[in-house]
């Protein structure tokens, strides 16, 4: 009796070590894909402080002698324009792209009319439609509206090529509320924008998340825009980023490339950062109940 109950003791053990060894074993594993994907990140970080004499391919992996900001200092002087501009364009692009995405998901899930479904097929369709298919007729048009080379036509372009993602994620959100609460909202004599503002909008807060994630980011990285469609004035933070990098210059400054490479790349972290908790959830959201 005794020697039984010892064996049935030591199976409950020994499967308790084993599942602590798996969870070891894929901690480990993680922590080494952190530390591979971190790696650009140190270099960027330790090369950003040191100085013009200091920063030098061979010595990368080095910490600086001597910590100094000049790097940052030139960084900033060198991306400031452009980084208002894409904070102008970023913010703007992606604020209209997720009240135009919303009120369309919303037409298009819950109040049905006459050829609902061929509309959202065409909306479908453009996220399809690569950039460089439309640059020409798109340049010519921002032409004749007198909207090229300015802030306000990389907004437009942005938009207009954003909708249709927009469209879809909001729609599939939008298709998990219960259709009663609309019906409901009809009943007590709610019109269409009523129903949005009181019933659908207060629930919409994770496919906004994750429309202004997307579009934020899209519209923050992006170049083929801002060269075709922009001028000096409207340039990103992206197009003068590629233009110090390929100044040519005789001695290349590492310490203020990299930091302009960390200065470009914060925002979106930042954005990441804030909404990131909410950005599956929307996700998700969508794909499970739509």
């Amino acid at each position: 009796m005794s020697a039984t109950a010892g064996a049935v003791t030591r199976a409950p053990r020994s499967r308790s070590t084993g599942a602590r060894a798996v969870r070891v074993l894929r901690f480990a594993v993680l922590l080494a894909f952190v530390a591979l994907f971190l790696m650009p990140v140190y270099v960027l970080v330790v090369t950003s402080f040191k100085s013009l004499s200091e920063a030098d391919p061979s010595t990368a992996w080095n910490l600086p002698k001597h910590w100094g900001l000049g790097g940052w200092r030139a960084a900033w002087t060198s991306l400031r324009p452009g980084l208002e501009n894409s904070v102008k364009i970023a913010v703007s692009g992606s604020v209209i792209s997720a009240v135009l995405g919303s009120l369309n998901g919303y037409v298009l899930s819950k109040w049905r009319f006459p050829g609902a479904d061929a509309v959202f097929t065409l909306f479908l369709f453009g996220m399809f439609i690569p950039y460089q298919a439309v640059m020409i007729p798109l340049a010519g048009l921002l032409t004749h509206m007198e909207l090229v080379g300015t802030i306000r036509g990389l907004v437009l372009a942005h938009v207009v090529y954003g909708i249709p993602i927009c469209t879809l994620i909001f729609r599939n959100y939008y298709v998990t509320i219960p259709g009663e609460l609309i019906e409901a909202a009809r009943v007590d004599g709610a019109g269409m924008l009523r129903t949005y503002w009181s019933i659908v909008r207060p629930v919409s807060g994770p496919a906004f998340a994750v429309v202004l994630i997307w579009q934020f980011t899209s519209m923050w990285n992006d170049f083929l825009f801002a060269v075709f469609l922009g001028a000096p004035d409207s340039w990103p933070v992206t197009v003068l980023l590629n233009n110090t990098a390929g100044s040519g210059a005789a001695a290349v400054n590492y310490s203020q490339q990299m930091a302009e490479a960390l200065l470009a790349s914060l925002p979106t972290l930042l954005v990441y950062l804030l909404l990131g908790r909410f950005f599956m959830r929307g996700l998700m959201a969508g794909a499970l109940k739509g």
